[in-house]
Parts: C-alpha cells; sequence; structure tokens
C-alpha cells in the first residue's frame, strides 16, 4: 500500500506531507484547488512522464517522493531483493523522483539512482489508475484475456503453457539455424571435399619440414662432406703422419717408462684409452663416408616435398601447426554436413513432441478460460446491475484459433469483452460503445469482480463517477468501499454519495499567501467532514437541512 506521499514545488503544491491509510480513501475539494495534481504526481512516480512546465513557478525543481509497503507474495518483491533494492526482509520501497528545468530528471528507488523505465516497470504493479482518460488498457484484447485469467486463478497453468511454447519456440528457432547452416553447407561440400584430398593426400605431420631441410642440406653438400670426412680419416690413420701411429708410439714409451717409475701407469692408461676412442672416432668416419647419399634424384624428391609444404603452409595458415588443424577442421565439417540429415531430423522429432505439449497444455488451458468467462461474465452482470446498469448487457467472448499458426505466447485464445449499453442494442466490443462515465463502471464492476485476484495493491479513480448522480452515484460509492477491503482505494470525488461511503477523507484547499497560489491537503475530522459532504450537497449555502442529509449520508455509509 502507499504509506506516505511528499511533493514540492510541483504546480501549485509547494509543500505535501500525506500519511495515507488503508481501505478507502476520497479526495475532495473545490474545483481547481489541485486535487487530480496529487494524481498526476503518483502517475510521475510509477513512470509517467514528466515536463518542466509541472515545476512550481519560480523554482528550478519540484521533487516527488512515495513510500509502499509491498505485500508478501508480491511479484516484484524477489527482483527488488535480486537487485539489492530491498534487503532480504524489507518490504518497504521508497520512490523518489526530481524534475529539473534543466532536463537533468533523476530517479531514486531507496535511495538507489535508477533510470526512469524501471519505474514503469515496478510501477505498473504497484499502482492502477483509473480516471476518463486512463482506460485504455481495459481496451485490449491482451488485456482482457490477463482479467479473464486472473479470474479464473489460472496464472500457474499459463506460466505452464508459456514454458512449453518458449521452449517450442526455441527448438524452431534451432532447427531453422541449422537449416540454414546445411544450406551454406552444401554449398561448401565440394570445396571442402577438394580440401580434404588435398592434404590427405599431402599426409603432413609435425617435424617433417626440419627433417627435410636437414636432409637437404646434407644432400646438397655430399662431395663436400665427403671429402671432409676422408680427410679427417687421413689425418687419425696415416701410417706416417697419422695420429694413431703417433699414439702407439706414445703408448710404447709410457709403458717403458712405468717399468721404471710405476707411478706414471695412470698416464698411460690414458693414452690407451685415448688411443681407443680415436680408433673409434675413424671408424665412425668411414661409415658416415659409406652412408652418404649422392643421389640426385634424393634431393629432388626432397625438394618437391618441401615446395609442396611451403605451398600448404602459405593457403592454410602459415605453419605446419596451422595445416595439421585446418586437415582436422576439414575433415570434421564435412562429417558434419555427411551427417546434418541425421541432426535435422533428431531436430524434427524434438519438434513434434514440444508441439504436442503445447497442444495438450493449450487445450487444457481453453478448457478453463472457457469455464472461467462463463462464470466471471455472471459476476460482472451482477457487478454492474448494482451500479444501476441493469440494463446492459456484458459478454466475455472467447475463441480459441486452429492450427500452428494459432498458438501464441498466451495460448490459442482471445479474449473480447463486449457489451450492449441499451435494450435492443447488438453486442460490441468494449472500446466501441461504451462511453467515459459507462466506462468506468464498467472498470469498477471489472475490478470488483477481480478484487480477490489482481495482485495490485493500490487502486485509483481519478473522478469516475463523472456525469452520475444520485442512487448510481450511491451505487458506485458502495461499491468503492467493498472494493477497498481488498485493495487501497483513493479516489477523487465531487459526489457527496461517493465521498459519504469513504473510510477516510481528505481535503484539499486553495488559499492566497504572500500573492501566492497555495494548496494544502489535511485529513477530516468527523464534524469537518460532515461540513464538507454538506458543501458537495449545498453549494456556497449549507442550511441546517443539507446538514442534517450529510450526515445521514455519513451514517449510511458507515454501516
Amino acid at each position: 500500500m502507499l504509506t506516505e506521499l511528499r511533493i514540492s514545488n510541483f504546480a501549485v503544491l509547494e509543500q505535501l506531507d500525506l500519511s495515507l491509510d488503508a481501505g478507502f480513501t476520497v479526495l475532495t475539494g473545490e474545483t481547481g484547488a489541485g486535487k487530480s495534481l496529487l494524481i498526476d504526481a503518483i502517475k510521475l512516480l510509477i513512470g509517467g512522464r514528466a515536463s518542466s512546465d509541472q515545476i512550481r513557478f519560480g523554482e528550478d525543481e519540484a521533487h516527488l517522493e512515495a513510500a509502499f509497503v509491498i505485500p508478501s507474495g508480491h511479484p516484484m518483491l524477489d527482483r527488488l531483493r535480486a537487485q539489492e533494492i530491498l534487503g532480504p526482509h524489507d518490504s518497504q520501497l521508497i520512490i523518489r523522483r526530481v524534475i529539473a528545468r534543466s532536463g537533468r530528471n533523476r530517479v531514486y528507488l531507496n535511495g538507489v539512482m535508477s533510470p526512469v523505465h524501471v519505474l514503469e516497470e515496478f510501477g505498473g504493479t504497484l499502482v492502477d489508475i483509473h480516471g476518463q482518460h486512463d482506460q485504455q488498457s481495459l481496451l485490449a484484447s491482451s488485456t482482457q484475456l490477463d482479467a479473464l485469467d486472473a479470474f479464473g486463478r489460472l496464472q500457474t497453468l499459463r506460466e505452464q503453457y508459456r514454458s512449453a511454447y518458449r521452449d517450442l519456440t526455441e527448438a524452431c528457432r534451432e532447427r531453422d539455424e541449422l537449416a540454414a547452416k546445411i544450406q551454406q553447407a552444401a554449398q561448401r561440400e565440394d570445396y571442402l571435399a577438394f580440401q580434404l584430398q588435398e592434404l590427405d593426400d599431402a599426409g603432413l605431420c609435425a617435424g617433417e619440414e626440419e627433417a627435410l631441410q636437414g636432409e637437404r642440406r646434407r644432400l646438397g653438400s655430399s662431395r663436400r662432406l665427403g671429402e671432409l670426412a676422408a680427410e679427417a680419416q687421413e689425418r687419425i690413420q696415416s701410417d706416417h703422419t697419422g695420429i694413431l701411429p703417433n699414439v702407439g708410439m706414445v703408448e710404447r714409451a709410457l709403458g717403458e717408462l712405468a717399468q721404471i717409475d710405476p707411478d706414471t701407469q695412470s698416464i698411460g692408461r690414458l693414452i690407451v684409452e685415448a688411443r681407443v676412442l680415436l680408433k673409434e672416432a675413424a671408424d665412425g668416419l668411414r661409415g658416415y663416408t659409406d652412408r652418404l647419399d649422392n643421389d640426385p634424384l634424393r634431393l629432388t624428391a626432397v625438394e618437391d616435398r618441401l615446395a609442396v609444404i611451403q605451398k600448404l603452409k602459405k593457403k592454410y595458415g602459415g605453419t605446419i601447426d596451422a595445416v595439421i588443424e585446418t586437415h582436422r577442421r576439414v575433415r570434421d565439417e564435412l562429417d558434419g554436413i555427411r551427417h546434418s540429415d541425421e541432426e535435422a531430423g533428431r531436430h524434427d522429432r524434438l519438434i513434434r513432441e514440444r508441439r504436442d505439449v503445447v497442444v495438450r497444455v493449450a487445450r487444457s488451458l481453453s478448457a478453463k478460460r472457457t469455464d472461467a468467462a462463463k462464470q466471471m461474465t455472471k459476476v460482472v452482470r451482477r457487478e454492474l446491475d448494482a451500479l444501476k446498469m441493469g440494463q446492459t448487457r456484458f459478454v466475455i467472448q472467447l475463441e480459441t484459433g486452429e492450427g500452428d499458426e494459432a498458438y501464441g505466447a498466451d495460448g490459442a485464445d482471445r479474449a473480447e469483452f463486449l457489451l450492449s449499453a441499451n435494450m435492443g442494442e447488438p453486442l460490441m466490443p468494449l472500446s466501441r460503445v461504451a462511453s467515459g462515465g459507462e466506462l468506468s463502471r464498467i472498470m469498477l464492476a471489472l475490478k470488483s469482480a477481480l478484487a480477490g485476484a489482481d495482485r495490485v495493491p493500490v487502486i485509483i479513480f481519478d473522478e469516475i463517477d463523472t456525469g452520475v448522480g444520485g442512487a448510481v452515484a450511491a451505487a458506485i460509492g458502495k461499491r468503492l468501499k467493498e472494493l477497498g477491503r481488498v485493495h487501497q482505494v483513493l479516489c477523487v470525488t465531487h459526489l457527496p454519495q461517493v465521498a459519504s461511503q469513504a473510510t477516510h477523507h481528505l481535503c484539499l484547499e486553495k488559499s492566497q499567501i504572500k500573492n501566492r497560489t497555495v494548496t494544502t491537503v489535511r485529513q477530516l475530522s468527523p464534524v469537518e467532514r460532515e461540513s464538507e459532504i454538506a458543501r458537495m450537497l449545498g453549494g456556497e449555502i449549507v442550511t441546517k437541512k443539507v446538514r442534517e442529509t450529510a450526515a445521514e449520508l455519513i451514517s449510511g455509509g458507515s454501516e
């Protein structure tokens, strides 16, 4: 519920601090006192369009602030807590809006700066405003379907349908994406097959290029390598100048030395080891020379292979690793294309399964909506009778589409509220036949019918009783009072029959202070309330008889 409202520098409202209670509250006052300004301020606090013209003359900013206590179970509680605007156990939301002539308008939710669109999101779930120019939502077919589902307590089944419909929509989207990929892939299949064949034929492997480059260097220098190896072998083994014959002579000399001085034996052993190593080196050079390949055909083959590798590197990424990765990717993509029919079949089966679920839940929802439409029609007719609209015929027409194209986000049904305001006139859509005053009473009848199901805690009626009086006005007052038992109801009215039914009575008064117009608001005491009802009945001259009539109205309204 709306517990507090603070307004400063908003049109003729210089400063206003207002506490509000549960139940049915009326706002009255002379014409031009600013009653509708309060409603305009609340509209801005739930996301309405702001204008610098609304700022009080001579001021730079207007400040609007409202405190709401959100009832437990309200759908906004979890969202506000998830966004840390409310604490885990908090339920009070303070909305503050600043309108500046500079255009730098600001919005705060519990002190946290927020964009205006968040107000539109949250505000519509907290306050429902109805006036002569605020009835468009009632005329929309989608809103009428929402009202029917709320009356029939079908939100859970409707959400079950929506979940199934989202699953179906997602499966269809994925199938469409796959179909597009298959079409594109079909155009690529020949090209991919050519690439795969080329890469399969090449058969590249990691490290091959380095090995071939080494082999090419050896093949290209085989003659020089043979010469160097032969020269080295000659210097080791030559009979006259080779290292080995000289080492042999050193070995013999050290053997004789060791016989004379045993301490030199270790030196002799080193020479023996050197001779063995030199012999192994000579054998190795001989084997290397024998293995040298001087085949020009092999060199040509190596050069050709390296040219193939260079071509593939240039074509597929610049490195052997990139070519190998391209080979793997092309093979996988081609496999995917060649198995795409199987994947498409799986998607088609999934779509059929999900469509069956959608159809089944939609049929159940349609059947329950049909029952709810009959019951709601009876209840609304009863409410219209109570509002002195007994000649009005009201029917909820439910049309259920057929075929796949009939299923939308809310089912296969379309609801239309039909009305005949006068006897003998045909039933027609509500938007085409109802006048402003009739529409307001129909809204009140609908709100009364939906009282137990509507989750919006605050309902505001702005002069919906325009153009009525007498018994009709009294009936409107009684229905508003009944509605106030379930919702917090605020109503701007000029009719004493409506005002007398209220639980709380606020009066707006306009005065001149320092050559400026100022509007104030106060809650009326029982005596003041009687005087205000009398003023509404008799105008400027309030006689004793008028005051007695006012007292009777208030007494009758409190019963």
